[in-house]
């Protein structure tokens, strides 16, 4: 990974990117960075707070920040799902090896359906994530230079999916 700089997973709340993220850098024998886990760290604060009290602009800017400070590690990044989404987060990602996680509306669903710590999606959570691949699989793509699928098979099925492709990329 050394000539590469870190790896990179992007994708929507759900998609499994920190899980993946932390068994694909134990795979690889480097660190993990959650750019989600960053932001709390850094503010001491829950990131539905931070949307309650500051607004999703004011998070945006912070989480671009860590994004920005997490890019700078040979690690797997783990980013938000609506990360990729902001203009200057896209813009840190050209030249870096990223990874989008793709995995299907039903999956997504009921992944995130028992969880709390996802302000966005706190009511209708099928239609929220409907509008949420609309808007974002575009810039998803836009900065992927690996796209893998995420079903409801066992993550390492993922985790070695991505393992083989940055052995040939």
């Amino acid at each position: 990974m050394s000539a590469r700089g870190p790896v990179v997973l992007v994708g929507l709340p759900g998609a499994g990117k920190s899980k993946v993220g932390r068994l694909l850098a134990e795979r690889l024998g480097v660190s993990h960075i959650d750019t989600d886990a960053l932001v709390v760290e850094r503010e001491r604060r829950d990131i539905a707070e931070i949307f309650a009290s500051d607004g999703e602009a004011a998070f945006r800017a912070m989480e671009t920040e860590v994004v920005a400070q997490a890019l700078t590690n040979e690690a797997v990044v783990s980013l938000g799902g609506g990360a990729a989404a902001t203009p200057a987060v896209r813009d840190l990602l050209a030249g870096h090896t990223v990874v989008y996680i793709d995995a299907p509306h039903e999956e997504l669903v009921r992944r995130t359906a028992s969880k709390t710590h996802r302000p966005l999606l706190a009511e209708d959570p099928s239609g929220t994530l409907a509008r949420l691949r609309t808007e974002r699989e575009p810039h998803y793509r836009s900065v992927a230079t690996i796209v893998v699928e995420s079903g409801p098979g066992p993550v390492d099925d993922v985790v070695t999916a991505i393992a083989q492709q940055l052995e040939h990329s």
